[in-house]
């Protein structure tokens, strides 16, 4: 399910897929989407690359698209491949850089920049 709060710049993704459930945050504010994986107990965060990443208004669109006509193609689609590496876990100066809803979605678990 896709939640869009258009007066936050913030969109709320959530995957439930057994072991491959997720819930991603974009935080257009702050620029960074973060993935928080369930069945790795961990935090992915990116920055927004508006060359990669479809704007707010655009997202709502192309979701509109998906769910009215169940097939579309875009050029929009994103996937992010993350490669393991060092993790942290965040502090007060990663929490006011990343913004609120990502501290709220990934505080307490190792970070993967």
């Amino acid at each position: 399910t896709m939640t869009i709060h258009s007066e936050e710049h913030i969109v709320d993704v959530h995957v439930r897929s057994g072991v491959y459930s997720s819930d991603t945050i974009f935080d257009y504010t702050h620029g960074y989407i973060a993935t928080r994986l369930f069945s790795r107990n961990a935090c992915f965060i990116m920055k927004i690359k508006k060359e990669y990443i479809p704007e707010l208004r655009e997202i709502g669109r192309l979701a509109f698209e998906r769910q009215t006509m169940k097939d579309v193609y875009s050029p929009h689609n994103v996937w992010a491949q993350f490669q393991a590496g060092d993790s942290r876990l965040g502090h007060l100066k990663d929490w006011i850089l990343y913004g609120k809803h990502i501290e709220n979605l990934c505080t307490g678990l190792p970070l993967y920049e």
